[in-house]
């Protein structure tokens, strides 16, 4: 076993059984949000979402999303199951960077690339429990502290996301970022697998996907941005109209992993609708909402006999993400929208999941 592997189980034994770890003392634990027959499960270990529980149109109750029984099973695990991933979500081609003419060098863990912040990024720590309110609309707030040159990103950065149940069936992602003494890029994602048959009820390909965009920003071989933009009129990739994923994935290799440019205007909260999902068998629809410029579709296409939870076995394609984010490489592309942060300035990012049954 790798050094790096070790030294994860090493660290998350040492929570799970209440020991301190580095300079203060901090556990792992579950962590539910409640509201009628409305449940969220979320763990500390890597801001990770585990469950979502929700009636269908029969009023069965059914687990949603994608992940495992146990907390020990996310450990190193790669498939990113609920984890709320950074410093930078994602690509980065070459693993490198540069910022006022500094080159930053990262962790190499997708070939010669960086995704989702290395081979440590913040699916594989341990969050501090910042706050958690009980009661009619609950939450919980996780805080991590991401030091200066962790995976080689630069300057020290602290770290918030707050999981709440606004209303019935309605859950809200809220992170910010605050970095302290240098220029650094952020941006983060979720990064739940969504079934919304119920996690073990087979591929989503039947599932009907609008997403509200126009263009994308295509990608090489190795799934990094070549820069361009590009429209997705008379392509696969146009669900500017309800779709089954099923009517096109055929013609895109290996299924759908691309950024979308989100089309749809701001509101006066500065959020914008991202896509519709619907399961027309269960009956339940997922509407997302978001301030970010773009969203990541993904067809769970790296998915291959992943056990999980109840001992079902993921195949390819049986679930799918929509990870709202900035456009991925948008550190080597200044075309793209900015994600360098400077002391004093503050990343935001909201999500707004709408759950509802038809």
């Amino acid at each position: 076993m790798a050094r790096n592997t070790l030294l994860c189980a090493f660290f998350l034994l040492l929570a799970l059984m209440g020991v301190s770890v580095g300079a203060s003392r901090k556990t792992v634990g579950i962590y539910e949000l409640k509201r009628g027959d409305f449940s969220v499960k979320v763990t500390n270990w890597g801001a990770t979402i585990i469950s979502v529980i929700l009636p269908d149109s029969k009023g069965k109750l059914n687990d949603v999303v994608l992940g495992y029984d146990k907390i020990g099973s996310y450990v190193n695990e790669t498939t990113y199951f609920g984890a709320l991933v950074g410093r930078v979500a994602n690509r980065i081609a070459d693993a490198r960077f540069s910022i006022n003419g500094t080159v930053y060098k990262l962790f190499p863990n997708d070939g010669n690339n960086t995704l989702h912040g290395g081979h440590r990024g913040f699916n594989q720590v341990i969050w501090t429990v910042r706050e958690r309110v009980d009661g009619e609309f609950p939450y919980i707030t996780f805080y991590y502290h991401s030091f200066d040159g962790e995976q080689g990103f630069p300057g020290d950065l602290d770290v918030f996301v707050t999981y709440k149940i606004d209303y019935d069936y309605v859950l809200s992602v809220s992170m910010r970022a605050v970095p302290r003494n240098k220029p650094t890029p952020v941006n983060l994602a979720q990064h739940s697998y969504w079934n919304l048959g119920g996690h073990d009820s087979g591929t989503i390909l039947k599932h009907s996907v609008q997403i509200f965009a126009s263009h994308i920003t295509p990608v090489d071989k190795n799934l990094i941005p070549t820069g361009e933009i590009e429209p997705v009129a008379g392509t696969p990739y146009d669900f500017r109209e309800p779709m089954t994923v099923a009517s096109r994935i055929d013609h895109v290799p290996g299924g759908y992993d691309i950024n979308y440019v989100l089309d749809a205007p701001t509101d006066v909260q500065g959020v914008r609708k991202v896509a519709i999902v619907e399961d027309c068998e269960s009956g339940r629809v997922l509407e997302l909402w978001t301030n970010q410029p773009g969203v990541q579709f993904y067809t769970g296409n790296f998915l291959k006999d992943e056990k999980g939870k109840g001992g079902h076995y993921y195949k390819q394609h049986d679930g799918l993400c929509l990870e709202t984010q900035n456009f991925p490489d948008a550190v080597n592309h200044p075309q793209f929208p900015r994600e360098i942060y400077s002391p004093g300035e503050v990343y935001k990012h909201y999500m707004l999941y709408k759950f509802s049954v038809k």
